[in-house]
């Protein structure tokens, strides 16, 4: 890609300013509203840009650990969840097993740093 654009986050948040700065105080009613909305699609999908290989590499790790594979490989997150998931429900991972509830708390913290970082807080340890 050519370095005459900027960065993608750099074009999300530049965006974002000018709608919460610019554009939003001169708005009322539903097209305040539907910006409202706008402007949160756009900060999820930055989060999104900004954190989520990070995260599902980890997941995928924790995953790999829980399922017993010697390494991460090239198991994608995806199928490593459906094989997590046939465990739990044919009982060969029992719900007590070491590290599960760990992964799976912090798999959802890690959505909600994407989907809803304010709910980060609320999440029970």
């Amino acid at each position: 890609m050519s370095n005459r654009i900027p960065p993608t986050d750099v074009l999300l948040h530049a965006t974002i300013d000018y709608l919460e700065r610019e554009l939003l105080p001169t708005l009322a009613g539903y097209h305040r509203f539907q910006t409202r909305v706008g402007i949160n699609v756009l900060k999820t999908a930055m989060r999104e840009l900004q954190l989520a290989a990070g995260f599902e590499a980890e997941e995928q790790a924790r995953l790999t650990a829980l399922l017993g594979h010697a390494d991460a490989g090239d198991d994608p997150v995806a199928a490593l969840n459906d094989e997590l998931t046939e465990a739990i429900a044919s009982g060969r991972l029992p719900l007590d097993a070491p590290g599960l509830v760990d992964h799976l708390r912090r798999t959802l913290a890690d959505a909600l740093a994407i989907d809803n970082p304010k709910w980060i807080g609320r999440v029970p340890s």
